[in-house]
């Protein structure tokens, strides 16, 4: 689900900067007030209306299990609306017409939600509800749902990225496993491609470029170079950690041996195809791939016959093999929303119930997001999938660092990867310097 999540949250960041401006008149000076209400007692009809990005048969499964809740709960209907971004969400909330409750795909843009006031502080309702945060999720899991003490979200479902990998691509090269570290990841990479004397690419071992292929957008996040977003005191970590420096540097010694043009001519046929059959991984055509849990059930219901095994994305240091990006679907309130003390009750239903959250992991290959849940997902059996639960589970997994200014630090980062990869920027530290300051300049701004 992420660039179904980063390339979705992306969309109209002016917007989302603006809209949220908009909300703040109020901001966090009004205290939330909740009222707990008894779900089994009688109530006057209402309906209300869940805002994501889910599509297709994905927004298919999230309608069914409101649906279910309308079951336990008969005077309560909750109706799922698909296709709606951050950008879309904070529009609505600036201009009044917020609907009740609100996933985003991405936890880029939390710590700007909660900040604004933009989406309510369910401290409020955690409280009147007696639920046990600690006791409920995992510490990885709220991680990125909350802003300073400001619990404006919850999670629902995560996702964490791995290494896909043909099994008769890597055996007919002579490999019998995955590779762990980035320097193996390289040179299987060079060993696995297959490209005419030209440079056509007919099949790529791994390609690292930015905006070139799928998923790999989110592994400029750096995590697996354990790479940090801020230093202590807040300012962006671009040119002092040298982390960034060896990523990039790994990513243009890849791509260049590629060559930027022979990878856009290669994947020209292939870059509509993410989320059908003609995804370049399910055609052969890639051997390695770096992507989310979610893949397994595309490929599944595409049909395709791929013989495919699952791995944590090797680690710039060995020792740290294991980790890896996580971070999915957070959902929250409104702060305008009509019926906010009915929306926690669907809230609450989608990101507590065990029930709903294994129906709703298994059907979309995401990874649940409670204690109860984890132990009693079907998933666990599930030799494809278990390799993104454990990595769920590894202590040095975790999402980049949030702060107000949401995502905008991601983008301008993609854009200068994008320039770099292209050969545009002719030295990198000082390229690194100016991102910085940049990043720091947007946080100045909020």
């Amino acid at each position: 689900m992420l660039s179904k999540r980063r390339r979705i949250a992306s969309v109209g960041v002016c917007s989302i900067s603006l809209a949220l401006a908009a909300c703040t008149a109020g901001g966090t000076d009004t205290p939330t007030e909740a009222h707990a209400i008894d779900p089994s007692a009688s109530h006057s009809p209402v309906t209300i209306d869940v805002w994501g990005s889910f599509t297709g048969r994905e927004a298919d499964v999230v309608q069914a299990s409101l649906d279910r809740l309308h079951d336990d709960v008969p005077w309560l209907t909750a109706n799922y609306v698909p296709g709606k971004n951050d950008a879309d969400i904070s529009r609505a909330i600036a201009s009044g017409q917020a609907p009740g409750v609100v996933m985003s795909q991405s936890p880029d843009n939390v710590a700007k939600f909660c900040d604004s006031g933009a989406w309510r502080d369910l401290n409020p309702y955690i409280d009147a509800s007696n639920l046990d945060m600690k006791a409920t999720f995992p510490e990885s899991a709220l991680s990125y749902t909350s802003y300073q003490g400001n619990q404006c979200s919850l999670p629902f479902l995560t996702d964490d990225y791995g290494l896909y990998y043909n099994k008769q691509l890597l055996a007919d090269a002579g490999y019998n496993q995955p590779p762990k570290t980035i320097d193996e990841l390289t040179q299987m990479a060079k060993n696995l491609t297959q490209r005419d004397a030209d440079g056509t690419i007919n099949v790529a071992g791994f390609i690292s470029t930015n905006d070139l292929m799928y998923e790999t957008a989110n592994l400029y996040n750096g995590v697996n170079w354990d790479a940090n977003w801020y230093d202590a005191d807040g300012n962006s970590a671009m040119a002092s950690d040298p982390q960034w420096a060896k990523l990039l540097q790994w990513d243009k010694e890849l791509t260049d041996w590629y060559g930027y043009s022979n990878i856009e001519r290669f994947f020209a046929d292939y870059k509509a195809h993410e989320w059908d059959a003609g995804n370049a991984f399910e055609q052969g055509k890639v051997a390695m791939l770096f992507d989310g849990e979610w893949r397994g059930a595309f490929i599944k219901d595409d049909g395709s016959n791929i013989d495919y095994g699952t791995a944590p994305f090797p680690a710039a240091n060995q020792s740290q093999y294991g980790m890896g990006q996580i971070g999915g679907t957070v959902v929250g309130i409104p702060r305008e929303a009509d019926e906010p003390d009915v929306a926690w009750l669907v809230l609450k239903s989608l990101t507590t119930d065990t029930q709903t959250l294994n129906t709703l992991a298994e059907q979309l290959q995401n990874v649940p997001t409670t204690f109860d849940s984890l132990k009693t997902t079907s998933l666990r059996k599930d030799e494809k999938f278990k390799p993104f639960m454990e990595i769920f589970k590894n202590p040095n997994s975790r999402y980049k660092q949030l702060t107000p200014a949401g995502q905008t630090d991601v983008d301008l980062f993609s854009q200068f990867v994008t320039q770099w990869e292209k050969g545009n920027v002719p030295d990198l530290q000082a390229g690194l310097q100016d991102l910085a300051s940049k990043i720091d300049q947007q946080a100045t701004l909020g």
